[in-house]
């Protein structure tokens, strides 16, 4: 039998952080604030990084200990990313949107040893410091204020530059295998607790080159990239990781994500690619119909984290800005399709802009199946709907101290997205499993009402759920956030539905809410809605004989 004469080099995180460094040195990453930048090379970010190492390695972190980050999209936290998995550690993202009781128990249940916290989110780290049951030590990153922390922690709180300043260059790397543990992240939990997914070395380096092939989001070394999905968000995407790889400038927002801090920044530091949820992206568009900011640098924007509804990916086509839809989840590492048209279509026109609106053409590397509720295979016609299965080298098969078996079937994971999928790969999801609306034995899709209801211009939120119904057993219910000013009601919604859908599927059930509950991410949180309808808070209106 021949064999292979390739090398046998394992696909680590240091792979990444080598080449970065000393192949793009000169690039940079801006960490952005109001009151000026600050602006770190690569190599000098590196021996920051090897520092860290230095550091954790001193206050007792050994191989396979979970070291948790409780931060902004920063340089410090790109040089955490960097050494905590290099030295062997375990890279956690906190979430710093999770409430309290969460906080703690992800936390605990990781057995995080040392927490990296910018000083800005102290108070909010706090009020559980002293449920943190294995942490030996926070390091404080910004202006070294400890805030609260000290009188509430049970263990050392350090200056995170203090610490890194005692340290000298040239830390020892230890020999790591491919599929040790590398980072953890733990899903926003819209369907329960959240569950921790534990990323390897290898999956984390095939991840960054998936997402920096030409069929995701290829990168290269003239790309400015601005990740606005937070860093705790399943790894910002891969985008920090892909762009250091690459070489791509990395602009990091810190703590300012509203709309005009993103426009300022957007018009300041030039950004060519940036990635963010709809909200973010919708929030932006608002703010940028009366204070008007040149995008001309953004070749590509990546929305994802929710269905990208069409009137969004218009919306920024007359900015001259072209968004595409990615989809992926914690489970996916999380990259798994990227909604790039067909070739032969006009940039802009409205064939191109329906494949654009689509979920997204699943990835080389990402083997993906449609399954029926009998547990069959059905077929790519982009006709036949079921749930969507994947597998591959950056999708988990399992999470951490959790076995839940009812998300793995015969070793593919249940993404509970319920689909359709074209003859050439790009997927439609069609609603979650738990939000897919029965109605008189008929289905009706919330993903796609919320669509239609978006693109109404006196719109500016909409999530739908489905709500008991005596005679067909459930019906949708419509939850808008009008835009200010604007008088629309049912009727006028009810109308421009209805030139878009069968009459069964228009809903006559409406509340018009000043917020759409949001998750962790920045998702629509439907299971607030259902126990906000439960209780009656909500003040449907239902229109007599809809």
């Amino acid at each position: 039998m021949l064999a292979s004469t390739m090398q046998d080099v394992p696909l680590t995180v240091p792979l990444l952080w080598r080449h970065g460094a000393r192949v793009h040195g000169r690039s940079e990453v801006v960490t952005w604030s109001p009151g000026g930048t600050r602006r770190c090379r690569f190599d000098d970010l590196s021996v920051r990084a090897e520092r860290l190492a230095a550091a954790l390695a001193g206050l007792g972190v050994a191989r396979g200990d979970p070291v948790a980050t409780f931060a902004w999209n920063t340089q410090e936290h790109l040089e955490a990313y960097l050494a905590i998995p290099s030295m062997g550690a375990v890279l956690h993202t906190l979430n710093i949107r999770l409430f309290a009781e969460q906080l703690a128990d992800v936390a605990n249940h990781a057995g995080d040893v040392v927490v990296i916290v910018d000083g800005s989110l102290t108070p909010l780290l706090a009020p559980v410091a002293r449920e943190l049951e294995t942490v030996r030590a926070y390091l404080v990153t910004g202006d070294g204020d400890p805030g609260p922390l000290p009188e509430a922690a049970r263990a050392a709180v350090l200056g995170y530059e203090e610490v890194l300043a005692a340290q000298e260059s040239g830390h020892p790397w230890p020999s790591l295998d491919e599929y040790d543990a590398a980072a953890m992240c733990y899903s926003s939990g819209t369907t329960g607790n959240p569950k921790g997914v534990v990323y390897s070395h290898r999956s984390t380096v095939l991840h960054t080159m998936a997402v920096n092939a030409a069929g995701a989001v290829g990168l290269t070394h003239d790309d400015r990239v601005l990740p606005v999905v937070p860093m705790f968000h399943a790894n910002a995407w891969g985008l920090p990781y892909a762009a250091w790889f690459a070489g791509a400038d990395l602009v990091m927002p810190d703590r300012y994500l509203q709309a005009p801090h993103l426009a300022a920044l957007i018009a300041t530091e030039r950004p060519t690619v940036a990635g963010a949820v709809p909200t973010i992206w919708n929030d932006l568009s608002h703010h940028l119909e009366t204070h008007p900011t040149d995008l001309s640098s953004l070749r590509l924007v990546v929305c994802g984290g929710a269905a990208v509804p069409r009137s969004l990916i218009e919306a920024y086509e007359r900015l001259g800005v072209r968004l595409v839809q990615g989809w992926g989840m914690t489970e996916t590492s999380p990259l798994a399709a990227v909604a790039h048209p067909p070739r032969g279509l006009e940039p802009g026109s409205d064939a191109e802009l329906d494949w654009r609106a689509r979920t997204g053409r699943v990835l080389p590397g990402v083997e993906l199946r449609i399954v029926g509720d009998d547990g069959t295979e059905l077929p790519w016609d982009d006709t036949a709907v079921g749930e969507i299965e994947v597998r591959g080298p950056w999708i988990t098969a399992a999470y951490h101290r959790d076995p839940d078996p009812g998300r793995f079937h015969d070793g593919w994971l249940r993404t509970g997205d319920v689909g359709r999928v074209s003859p050439d790969g790009y997927v439609q999801i069609t609603d979650r499993a738990k939000d897919v609306i029965k109605s008189g034995g008929e289905w009706i899709s919330s993903v796609e009402l919320e669509g239609l209801l978006l693109a109404h211009p006196a719109v500016r939120e909409a999530a739908v759920i489905g709500v008991p119904d005596e005679r067909w057993g459930e019906r949708p219910l419509a939850c808008v956030v009008r835009v200010e000013g604007t008088p629309v009601g049912p009727d006028d919604l009810r109308a421009f539905l209805a030139g878009h859908l069968a009459s069964w599927q228009v809903p006559e059930r409406f509340a018009f809410v000043d917020e759409i509950p949001k998750t962790s991410v920045g998702k629509f949180d439907k299971k607030v809605l259902r126990a906000r309808h439960a209780a009656g808070e909500l003040g449907v209106i239902e229109v007599v004989g809809g």
